[in-house]
């Protein structure tokens, strides 16, 4: 995450969207809060996370994975953490929506975290500096990257003049860095952002594929910090681990710091530490990117669920490999495509946190299902999933599945229920993907998909 990829949009795949971008003038300003136009964004309810449904055993395999790797696959010789107050500063120009969402991060983080950053007084130097920056800047030295967090420095002139960047393989301890994001995105994945990004400024540096509750994982599927995530970070800053201490250290201490910090997973049980193969990351990249033709996206999703199934895995690789395919075949075999997403939705249900990932699936069978004037089957796809979605805060899908239950009222003739829920889509829309052209087409994108009843599938 510290440089996150967007792998795939998962929300819908119906049509290429042309991005905007806000206006940029006096980038390196003093810091400003841009007002919203419009109503009032909706805002989710403040929520904790889950408890952890794994066993202390596979969280602390999961703790040493998250802590000693870096994503690219480097090993990190010892821990690093922030010692003493922690403070943050804000630069460039921020979202009104960005203010309160990290007001309500940072909440979380003391509540469930035990970790309190407080703003850095004006002129003073922080240990964190949060940089907002347009879209297009972050993406020219770093294409297909979010927002991404870079140690040793606090500004985007350092970084771009490669002055004083430290190496996290050899930094000794947390002191000062910079985390970029963009300021002209929708204001979920601006949030988005921050979640992901402060996580990893101040705890695990690493992301695995395996992880099914949490954001320290690149499918991005959970956006926001689980309460799996929230006990990695308290984890980190427990007060028997110190920085410099190797593996073999940590693992030592874990045990009897689980068992204080979470009693209930002192059971025992089945441990998952297998590696995820360069080669099934790479096809999946491949399966759910935009080169090459469908054909080919296909066949990176067949030998993704080929490596995912000779490797053993029941896991979210597993689901996510069963996703792809089934994603790349909508358009050449719509059969087996439906059969593939019911086997990912089927999988992901099972696993700790998998319901947000299940309702990713059913809104590419919802759309589907639209499409072929499946009216009754879209509407109970999106119905069973809004209260899902809405748990895990996620407005872009929450907005697409209340926008598909507005064309199937339409087509029912309820008309007035049909406003009604247009009217909450779009709010909702707002917030998810913004404003201007992106959010135009992706409400066009779901009315062009409506068609002429016909009679659904029998999914019995």
């Amino acid at each position: 995450m510290w440089q996150r990829l967007t792998l795939v949009n998962l929300f819908l795949s119906l049509s290429a969207c042309a991005g905007w971008q806000a206006d940029v003038a006096r980038l390196d300003s003093a810091l400003m809060i841009l007002p919203d136009e419009g109503p009032r964004l909706p805002s989710f309810p403040p929520r904790t996370g889950a408890a952890p449904q794994q066993n202390n055993a596979q969280l602390a395999a999961d703790f040493l994975d998250l802590e000693f790797a870096l994503e690219t696959g480097r090993t990190l010789p010892h821990l690093t953490r922030f010692e003493g107050d922690i403070t943050y500063t804000l630069h460039g120009r921020v979202a009104a929506s960005a203010a309160g969402d990290l007001a309500l991060l940072l909440q979380r983080l003391r509540d469930e975290a035990g970790i309190a950053l407080q703003q850095a007084e004006p002129g003073s130097a922080a240990n964190i500096t949060l940089n907002f920056l347009p879209k297009q800047v972050i993406r020219q030295g770093n294409p297909g990257v979010a927002c991404f967090v870079v140690p040793g420095i606090s500004t985007y002139a350092e970084y771009r003049h490669g002055r004083n960047r430290q190496d996290w393989a050899t930094l000794q301890q947390r002191e000062r860095l910079a985390i970029f994001l963009p300021g002209d995105a929708s204001p979920q994945e601006i949030r988005d952002c921050l979640h992901e990004e402060l996580a990893q400024a101040l705890g695990p540096l690493n992301d695995l594929y395996r992880l099914s509750d949490s954001v320290f994982n690149d499918d991005n599927f959970h956006t926001v910090l689980t309460g799996y995530d929230m006990l990695m970070l308290r984890l980190h800053y427990a007060p028997e681990l110190q920085n410099g201490m190797s593996r073999e250290q940590v693992a030592a201490v874990l045990p009897g710091l689980l068992a204080r910090l979470n009693p209930t997973g002192r059971r025992s049980g089945p441990v998952n530490v297998g590696a995820t193969p360069a080669a099934w990351e790479a096809a999946m990249e491949m399966a759910l990117g935009q080169d090459g033709s469908a054909l080919s996206r296909q066949q990176a999703a067949m030998d993704a669920l080929a490596i995912a199934k000779a490797e053993g895995w029941n896991d979210t690789r597993l689901a996510f490999s069963l996703f792809a395919l089934g994603r790349s075949q909508l358009s050449l075999n719509a059969k087996s495509s439906i059969a593939h997403f019911g086997d990912s939705a089927a999988l992901y249900r099972r696993q700790p946190g998998g319901a947000i990932h299940a309702a990713h699936v059913d809104m590419q069978l919802a759309a589907f299902a639209l499409s072929q004037g499946w009216y009754d089957m879209a509407d109970a796809l999106a119905v069973r999933n809004i209260p899902v979605v809405q748990n895990a805060e996620n407005a872009a899908l929450l907005a697409s599945f209340l926008l598909i239950r507005a064309e199937c009222a339409d087509q029912g003739q309820d008309h007035a229920a049909a406003q009604a829920l247009r009217e909450e889509g779009m709010l909702w829309a707002r917030y998810g993907f913004g404003r201007g052209r992106e959010l135009a087409a992706r409400i066009a994108a779901i009315a062009a998909l409506v068609r002429p009843l016909a009679p659904a599938p029998d999914r019995g």
